[in-house]
């Protein structure tokens, strides 16, 4: 196969954007950065998209781009969904690889959160991103890719 790894991130709100640039470099591998125009910033060492503020702009813009072994890092579980069965890795900022066989679970925890929350009753939300986040991130993009580059040899 040969072909390049690409990474793509749903970038609004993303916590592990400098991990990222650093791990994607190492390996060669093309990152592309997905916002609304609302998060606009200059960098010139990455490629940015910047989409229109409606909600799921970026993600539409992720599913019509993204292929097959590609990459993408996101905290939003219906994105990953979409992803998962089209075979694009994807991985939570926290360090999680979200399978296909994984995700139906998932979902149905979030939904359950939504009906709980709906109800009145309280839920919590994540704890906050630590230091040991960003290094579970940073261990699990490097494995990820370190699979995917000695696949592609094989």
């Amino acid at each position: 196969m040969n072909r390049k790894i690409t990474i793509f991130v749903d970038a609004d709100a993303c916590p592990v954007n400098e991990e990222i640039r650093t791990i994607a470099a190492e390996f060669r591998a093309d990152t592309v950065y997905v916002a609304s125009y609302a998060a606009f910033h200059r960098d010139d060492r990455s490629k940015w998209v910047f989409v229109d503020q409606r909600k799921e702009e970026a993600d539409l813009y992720i599913v019509n781009h993204v292929r097959s072994g590609d990459v993408c890092v996101t905290q939003d579980l219906g994105l990953a969904g979409l992803l998962t069965v089209r075979g694009v890795y994807v991985l939570s900022v926290r360090g999680t690889l979200i399978s296909e066989t994984r995700i139906g679970a998932l979902l149905q925890r979030r939904y359950l959160a939504y009906k709980r929350l709906r109800s009145g009753k309280r839920v919590r939300g994540p704890a906050a991103f630590t230091r040991e986040h960003h290094r579970n991130f940073s261990s699990a993009l490097t494995k990820l890719l370190c699979h995917l580059v000695k696949q592609d040899i094989n």
